[in-house]
C-alpha cells in the first residue's frame, strides 16, 4: 500500500507538477496557527494507530517552514510516546507486541534495566527499529518518565530534525 501511496505522491510530483503547486498553495493560503494545530493533534492521536510519525512529518514538510515543523514535532513526539508508555496494556498493546516480537522484547528488557539512557536515545534514533515498541517496553517495565521521555525526544528530535531538513532542501530543490 505505502508503494502505491510514494509510487503516486512521484508521478503527481513529476508529471503533474502545476496541479500539485497550485493545491499546496491553496493549503498554504490557511492559517499556520490552525495548521500547527491539526498536525499536533495527528501526530499524538497517531500513537493510537501505531503508524510510524514520518509520514506525517514528510507529508508537513510543504506545509511549513523547516524551524517550525520541528518545533512542532517535538511535542508530538513527546504525546504520542507519553501515550504508549501509559496506556500500552489499557490499549492491548502488550498482546499485539509481544505476539510479533516476542525475542526483541526480551533482549529489550534485559538491556533496559542495565543501560536505560543511552538505549532509550540510540533506539529512538535509529529509523529501522519501532520506537512504539520501546516505548511500551519502558512503559511496562516503569522506567523513569522523565529519563524515558528526554531519552526519545533526543533521540526521536534528532532524526526528525534530519527529516525536516533534508526533506526542505530536496522540496525546495537545494540539493
Amino acid at each position: 500500500m505505502w508503494l502505491v501511496i510514494v509510487g503516486g505522491a512521484l508521478y503527481l510530483y513529476f508529471f503533474q507538477r502545476d496541479l500539485v503547486e497550485a493545491q499546496l498553495k491553496n493549503a498554504l493560503s490557511t492559517s499556520t496557527f490552525v495548521a500547527a494545530a491539526i498536525y499536533i493533534l495527528l501526530g499524538s492521536l497517531r500513537a493510537l494507530t501505531l503508524v510510524p510519525a514520518t509520514f506525517l512529518v514528510v507529508i508537513a514538510i510543504p506545509f511549513f517552514p523547516p524551524w517550525l515543523l520541528f518545533l512542532i514535532t517535538l511535542p508530538i513526539i513527546g504525546i504520542s510516546s507519553g501515550i504508549i508508555y501509559g496506556f500500552a496494556e489499557i490499549l492491548h498493546m502488550d498482546e499485539d507486541f509481544e505476539r510479533k516480537y516476542p525475542s526483541q522484547i526480551r533482549k529489550l528488557t534485559d538491556l533496559l534495566q542495565r543501560h536505560q539512557l543511552p538505549i532509550i536515545i540510540g533506539w529512538s534514533f535509529l529509523v529501522v527499529l519501532p520506537t512504539d515498541l520501546l516505548c511500551y517496553v519502558c512503559g511496562t517495565l516503569r522506567i523513569n518518565f522523565t529519563k524515558f521521555i528526554i531519552g526519545v525526544l533526543i533521540g526521536e528530535g534528532a532524526v526528525y530534525g534530519i527529516y525536516i531538513y533534508f526533506g526542505d532542501r530536496v522540496l525546495r530543490g537545494g540539493l
